[in-house]
């Protein structure tokens, strides 16, 4: 590491004392800086580190709402506004009770570098509240009501919705905020601001939504390892891939790879892992579908023994099998740990392909990196929603809407650009094939220079 980035992590670390995440990404970004820290003398004379780290802003407020009892509610909601150099900030709202200052400022940081990668003229913010949807606060164990769901989002958009806009802040989905949620949100929008803009995405098709969206995260993953395994003249056919998570992202990362003729073995949620020795079915995978997004449902339930469908309560993905050719962590954050990784190389695993957002943990990360297998960190392989994000953006700005195949060839186009970006970048600075290193330097120089030309601001 350069004794530049050495001091400004030691100031980080003593700043954000209680904020692990928050330091574990920024240790991560600035340990891989030093040769483009070294050769361009202008970001430390500029203290582009020292700006980076710090948001530009960090909004609290209060949500008070009221559930189907009567009863007044009250979480906290949030939004990381962090870096605006290149573009208006961008990046999602998350639902969950582990939501806090240091998961969301670590998620921020990481969209910045993420939306830059996209080649897209993005910033990187992110936000979101304690609300638990899952988690009815009269029922414990049954989850909100939909008109609960509606209440809350009404009452979080009522405070957002004076800090963005469609060249301000546009929000989108991730944990637990879907179609439903944004159309609440974007409707309370509306009716405050007066106005139909595209100020989230993630939208439903009748209201400004793109056509691949839902899928775009997972596909995105998946095609930025098709580029991995094409440097190596490789391709998917007949490959064990194991995945975790089971929403959005987990689910269509399995769907794109079954259809390139991979084996995909398992998937998992906050009850366990399903494991099918011979491969997930695409009638499972509907299934599966269906349970998550319609029934809003647990793996559990799809436990079936004669159908060779094993269920494993509480458990991960990662060492329920024999063989593993590819790994696709797309569930959360440090969910994958050095024994898991330790478990994976053992087993074959020559490919992993972050879905989530750092989703390895630094041990995992240090032995993926050190065994040399194909490792991309989530910032460069899960970029492909935002980057879908950012054509539903421009198809809202036109009013004009893409088809299905335009916006594909789009989403491959990006990831390919993103793949050959973080190559070419390692290679430039001589760590050839290290996504990790290539990914952070390229996405950090386009914010950079562009800090740069700005002046101090």
């Amino acid at each position: 590491m350069s004794k530049y980035a050495e001091s400004v992590l030691a100031s980080v670390k003593a700043k954000n004392a209680n904020e692990p995440e928050f330091i574990q990404a920024v240790d991560e970004v600035l340990t891989t800086l030093g040769p483009v820290l070294d050769a361009n003398p202008q970001y430390e004379q500029n203290a582009i580190l020292e700006r980076m780290v710090e948001p530009e802003r960090v909004i609290i407020f209060r949500v008070p709402w009221v559930d189907d009892k009567g009863i007044v509610r009250v979480n906290r909601g949030y939004r990381i506004q962090m870096n605006s150099a290149i573009g208006p900030y961008k990046g999602g709202l998350r639902f969950d009770p582990t939501v806090n200052l240091s998961v969301l400022k670590f998620l921020a940081f990481e969209q910045v570098f993420k939306n830059s990668l996209t080649t897209l003229p993005m910033g990187g913010g992110k936000g979101g509240s304690d609300f638990d949807p899952k988690n009815s606060p009269h029922t414990p164990g049954k989850r909100c009501s939909d008109a609960e769901v509606m209440r809350f989002c009404q009452s979080f958009m009522t405070e957002l919705f004076r800090h963005i806009g469609a060249d301000t802040d546009v929000p989108a989905g991730d944990m637990n905020v879907g179609g439903r949620e944004i159309g609440y949100m974007f409707g309370q929008y509306k009716r405050l601001a007066n106005e139909w803009t595209g100020v989230l995405t993630g939208k439903a098709l009748p209201f400004g939504g793109s056509l691949i969206r839902p899928e775009a995260t997972g596909y995105g993953d998946v095609y930025f390892a098709e580029n991995m395994l094409a440097k190596r003249g490789e391709t998917f056919e007949g490959k064990v891939c194991a995945i975790s998570g089971s929403g959005n992202v987990a689910s269509f990362a399995a769907e794109k790879l079954l259809q390139l003729g991979a084996k995909v073995i398992t998937l998992s949620d906050r009850s366990g892992a399903i494991y099918v020795k011979d491969g997930i079915t695409k009638e499972l995978l509907a299934e599966v579908m269906n349970l998550k997004n319609v029934k809003r449902g647990e793996l559990s339930e799809l436990a079936n023994e004669a159908a060779g469908i094993k269920f494993f309560p509480k458990v991960n993905s990662w060492q329920l099998a024999d063989k593993i050719d590819a790994a696709f962590p797309c569930a959360r954050q440090n969910e994958l740990n050095g024994d898991d990784a330790k478990y994976l190389l053992s087993h074959g695993c020559k490919l992993v392909a972050e879905g989530a957002n750092m989703p390895s943990t630094p041990d995992a990360i240090a032995q993926f990196v050190g065994a040399k297998i194909m490792y991309s960190p989530g910032k460069a392989s899960n970029a492909g929603g935002v980057a879908t994000s950012g054509l539903e953006m421009s198809q809202n700005s036109l009013r004009l809407s893409w088809s299905r195949e335009e916006v594909d060839a789009k989403l491959k186009g990006i990831m390919k650009a993103i793949h050959d970006n973080a190559w070419e970048a390692a290679a430039k600075y001589g760590h050839e094939g290290n996504y990790v290193v290539g990914a952070n330097i390229a996405g950090f120089t386009k914010v950079a220079d562009a800090m740069v030309a700005q002046g101090v601001c």
